[in-house]
């Protein structure tokens, strides 16, 4: 059974996405890279901050490659696009 685990999207990732925060259904284990992609096909805008954006899974960061993630419902995965300024 697939877990259900609690997707947040911060500043432009929300806006990419149309939404703050959804429930979404994933793989128990993936990579982090993977779990993006099972993110993008729900909201395929969010490809153009590929090369920036960062996860944190229960409040750790993981950067976007083959990091295995064991996930468990009610995980939260942040979408934390790169922060602007400067």
């Amino acid at each position: 059974k697939r877990p259900q685990v609690v997707a947040l999207y911060f500043a432009r990732s929300a806006e990419l996405a149309g939404v703050r925060s959804e429930i979404i259904s994933v793989p128990q284990q993936l990579t982090s890279l993977q779990l993006w992609e099972e993110i993008v096909k729900r909201h395929p805008r969010l490809a153009a901050i590929q090369d920036q954006v960062v996860f944190a899974v229960r409040q750790e960061y993981v950067i976007l490659g083959d990091q295995l993630l064991v996930l468990q419902s009610g995980d939260e995965v942040a979408i934390i696009p790169p922060i602007s300024g400067g």
